[in-house]
């Protein structure tokens, strides 16, 4: 039976573009707001406005004096989120569809999901619009990368969640459009405005950067082990022969240096690696690729994260069968490996693990 779902579209006279052009450090604030003329406690004004109730439209920070709002708007109004559509799932899923425009650039779209919990409420945020890694499964990577993100793009997402929801995110997963790892300089800035007092105050081991296997991004976040933030490497395959199939990215980055750039994550921060493996039926789902996989992530301080494949339209693959995945998680736990066999969620909007940019890519066809 199909999931019950509703379309709410969003118009622009009701829900008006979100400046970003404010969402910076307090540094980069105080700098905007000293080129105005004005003292430094209105740079702490201007991050109170954006970063504790959600409000980045310099015309609303009401405490502001009306030359500094105006000062302020020409800087605000440079960078944009405009929401176009929003999708809620009958699981409490929404999905937004966002264009994001840089006056200095196009604009694009892009998605990003919130995920509701018991005590949570989880952004999957997006880093590029499109991608360019082109996993064969994944709706994302066939549309290709339109461009990357920058930082108050990436963060900004979280004040759409903050407007969709009415409330901020507890979590943030760097899970959406893209692969975080190939615009780290964008995607690092962005979780300094995330993460602390300095940002949005959600908590560094609250942040999840994941990646599809760029080695040398993997290094530099273990160069930074005050970062504290949490890595999940997209696997999906114990050997290279498979995984160059099914991760492309993998010709460029084959497992022994990418695992060797895992220890040496795990030596540096002691923080444990999430590995996704996505199941799809009689591709990668045998009891032998089990133990291999076993075999290969074994002994690491780690936690294998098994997804059900998300059905794209159009593509050929089929998730597992779930007495595969249930048997695939045993052989797992039986060789002392920490599993979790999550469960979809949204899938009904395809705004489940790998669907994004699904209904895009039909309406193409």
């Amino acid at each position: 039976m199909a999931v019950a779902k509703s379309v709410l579209p969003v118009e622009p006279a009701a829900q008006p573009g979100i400046p970003l052009g404010l969402v910076r450090t307090r540094a980069e604030l105080g700098a905007v707001v000293g080129a105005a003329g004005e003292p430094g406690y209105r740079a702490e004004q201007v991050h109170r406005w954006v970063f504790s109730r959600g409000q980045a439209d310099p015309q609303a920070m009401t405490s502001l004096p009306k030359p500094l709002r105006g000062r302020l708007s020409e800087v605000a109004w440079q960078r944009w989120l405009q929401p176009l559509k929003l999708e809620v799932d009958a699981d409490g899923t929404r999905k937004g569809l966002l264009s994001v425009h840089d006056s200095a650039r196009p604009p694009a779209e892009i998605e990003a999901v919130l995920i509701p919990g018991r005590s949570r409420l989880t952004l999957c945020l997006s880093t590029q619009a499109g991608c360019a890694v082109g996993c064969p499964f994944c709706a994302t990577g066939l549309l290709g990368l339109r461009r990357n993100l920058s930082a108050p793009e990436i963060a900004g997402q979280v004040l759409w969640a903050q407007s969709s929801a009415g409330r901020f995110p507890t979590h943030v997963v760097f899970m959406g459009m893209g692969e975080p790892l190939a615009n780290w300089e964008a995607v690092r800035h962005a979780i300094d405005l995330l993460r602390g007092p300095d940002g949005f105050g959600i908590g560094s081991r609250r942040l999840t950067v994941s990646t599809a296997g760029v080695a040398p991004g993997i290094l530099q976040l273990a160069g930074e082990p005050g970062l504290q933030v949490n890595l999940a490497l997209s696997l999906h395959a114990p050997n290279d022969r498979l995984r160059d199939r099914l991760v492309p990215l993998n010709r460029r980055w084959p497992l022994e240096p990418l695992m060797e750039a895992v220890r040496t994550y795990i030596r540096a921060t002691r923080r444990r690696v999430s590995f996704e493996y996505v199941m799809l039926a009689d591709v990668n789902d045998t009891p032998e690729l089990a133990r291999e996989l076993a075999d290969r992530v074994g002994g690491l301080l780690c936690h294998v994260n098994l997804i059900p494949y998300n059905p794209v339209p159009g593509l050929p693959f089929e998730p597992s069968p779930d007495a595969a995945v249930k048997r695939f998680a045993g052989i797992l736990e039986g060789r002392g490996v920490a599993v979790t066999v999550r469960m979809p969620r949204g899938r009904s909007i395809h705004a489940a693990c790998g669907q994004l940019g699904a209904a895009w890519r039909a309406a193409q066809r």
